[in-house]
């Protein structure tokens, strides 16, 4: 969609300096540029690039200035970088209906403003609100809810009982809802513990392809508002995750597990069931937790340890075979002395 130059600033808060009248027809990094896109440089050397492309316009946040591009200055270029994408790159629309091939309950609500697409199963007494797309393949079990402007993409899953809030994105492959992992040992086997708790997920959350939220045992799992959770992530019974978290692919959380608010897990994290973790704490990647961490904290390693501790540790471990060597030196050293001084009369 071609925009001048000065609707795209007074869309994301920024200022032209040049030709505010010039029409942009596209976006692309520097390297990738055509005639008439725009780009954008977070510093000198992105900057320099941008310039020498072909691009006609450059977005920045710092104090550039060009005889050759007009600029559009705004106070943050990542956060515009996100704003000007879906100018030039709308999602797809859908026409709000029923597609022939779905099968809806007849106590289903559905919203006139909904869409359900190929394929879709929606069970008893679930309620799809508007603008709701189901964008095919999706079974969506009784006495769900899903908030209005929720999207399910192609083959998730929703058992029942589940409540989605509005603008939640799920993406394909999820299966939400499931029964936790609870068993316990009778008469050497093990007896399955029903799994009869509910699964809230609250506004704003998106959930990554294939991804994994069990339902509660007996209460909610909850999946607090703006969260974002990475492709592949399991998340067990009764876990509480607080607001705007960050899960990052392949990372595990076990049941009952509370994270407070603005927490980060990095790639393949894993915590054990029943602890803590406080607000704004920040795991690094492939880290192993298995106490409560409080708030504010950085951990990493296995077993995860705060990051000074555990960068202590890992410095004394680089000097360990130094260490060894020179402890052997004066082993064979103490050894000689020792046996001369047996040999003295």
């Amino acid at each position: 969609m071609p925009l001048t130059a000065a609707e795209i600033a007074k869309q994301i808060d920024g200022e032209v300096l040049g030709e505010g009248s010039m029409t942009l027809t596209g976006f692309a990094p520097a390297d990738k540029a055509r005639a008439g896109d725009l780009t954008f440089a977070e510093n000198q050397t992105y900057f320099n690039r941008a310039e020498q492309s072909a691009a006609a316009a450059i977005m920045v946040d710092g104090q550039f200035s060009s005889t050759k591009k007009t600029i559009i200055r705004v106070p943050n270029a990542r956060i515009a970088f996100a704003k000007v994408l879906p100018l030039f790159f709308p999602e797809p629309t859908f026409a709000p209906g029923v597609h022939p091939s779905a099968v809806v309950a007849p106590s289903a609500q559905i919203d006139p403003a909904a869409y359900i697409g190929p394929h879709c199963v929606v069970g008893e007494q679930t309620r799809i609100e508007a603008r709701c797309v189901l964008h095919g393949g999706n079974h969506v079990g009784a006495n769900c809810v899903l908030g209005a402007d929720t999207q399910l993409f192609p083959n998730v899953v929703l058992y029942p009982g589940t409540h989605v809030g509005q603008r939640v994105r799920i993406h394909a492959g999820a299966v939400i809802g499931s029964d936790g992992f609870g068993y316990v040992l009778d008469s050497g086997a093990h007896r399955k513990v029903p799994q009869i708790g509910g699964l809230i997920i609250h506004d704003d959350v998106e959930i990554g392809a294939n991804v994994t939220i069990d339902r509660g045992a007996l209460g909610s799992t909850s999946i607090g508002r703006g969260t974002k959770i990475d492709n592949l992530v399991q998340i067990a019974h009764n876990v509480a995750i607080g607001e705007h978290c960050l899960v990052v692919a392949q990372s595990g959380i076990a049941g009952s597990t509370k994270l407070g608010n603005f927490v980060t897990l990095a790639g393949q994290v894993g915590l054990a069931g029943h602890l803590k973790i406080g607000n704004k704490v920040i795991i690094a990647a492939q880290s192993g937790v298995m106490h409560d961490i409080p708030d504010g904290e950085k951990w990493f390693g296995y077993p995860a340890q705060p990051d000074r501790q555990m960068k202590r540790q890992i410095l004394a471990a680089q000097q360990m075979p130094e260490l060894l060597r020179r402890v052997a030196e004066l082993e064979k050293k103490l050894a000689e002395a020792t046996h001369a001084n047996a040999r003295k009369p």
